[in-house]
């Protein structure tokens, strides 16, 4: 397939990574000079190209740029009717991206994360697209939903991994400054996590470490005291107003 990525920043470059053995001729915007040069001399079938050379080249194109630039980058390029685009941004409508993409077919919006460098990660995508599943659901799980309203609740939800990556790196830094050890702490701690979500469902997994009494029942009911529970919520609730254009 030929693909065209307009964008290489640090999603963009993740995608690429994860489909870059799978046998496409792959063109990418030279705007992060970097990135696309670390892409084209990591892997074959890579090549750099400005933003039209891209389109020129391409059958698929990933719109990896950001919202608050699309409309002067887009609006300057020139398509084709036969091109399918896939957009990695979040906060600008199908509407607005098929207007600044004409002739072009609009396919989806996609929401990838960094991890789907590595395959095995989460991939959202509105509305449902088979040529996103054909792409990436061999190594990762594509959820898809046929509303935006979906998608941006499960976007909202997502942002709960960095709070708990920082709990982990706290934890984390609580233990290395008691055993001097700061690569084995982190080690543990990402084998636990890892380990455990990866081998029932949450509800499972939070009932095998309900022991009355036991330490992980103590500090998940401290937490709950201090209120690091309502406000995660709360948070939740905001970036859903956020992501639906309101502040009340």
């Amino acid at each position: 397939m030929k693909i065209g990525v307009i964008g290489t920043g640090t999603i963009a470059s993740a995608v690429i990574t994860g489909i870059a053995n799978d046998g496409h001729q792959i063109v990418v915007s030279n705007r992060n000079a970097a990135k696309s040069e670390h892409l084209k001399t990591t892997f074959p079938h890579i090549e750099i190209a400005d933003n039209q050379g891209v389109i020129d080249a391409s059958d698929v194109i990933f719109l990896g740029t950001t919202v608050d630039v699309a409309g002067s980058v887009l609006s300057a390029l020139t398509f084709r009717p036969d091109q399918s685009v896939i957009s990695f941004m979040a906060g600008i409508s199908s509407e607005q991206i098929s207007t600044l993409i004409a002739p072009a077919k609009f396919t989806a919006t996609m929401i990838p994360f960094p991890s789907i460098a590595q395959g095995n990660s989460p991939v959202l995508v509105c509305p449902q697209s088979m040529l996103v599943v054909s792409l990436f659901g061999t190594a990762n799980t594509v959820f898809s939903f046929g509303t935006s309203d979906q998608m941006d609740a499960y976007l909202t939800a997502q942002a709960v991994l960095s709070p708990a990556l920082k709990l982990t790196e706290v934890a984390a830094d609580w233990l290395a400054d008691r055993t001097g050890d700061t690569a084995t702490a982190d080690q543990f701690l990402r084998l636990l996590l890892g380990s455990t979500l990866s081998s029932s469902p949450l509800s499972d997994a939070l009932a095998d470490l309900n022991t009355p009494g036991g330490l992980n029942a103590e500090l998940r009911e401290h937490l709950a005291e201090q209120g690091g529970y309502k406000a995660l919520r709360t948070g939740l609730d905001r970036l859903e107003r956020r992501l639906a254009g309101t502040t009340e």
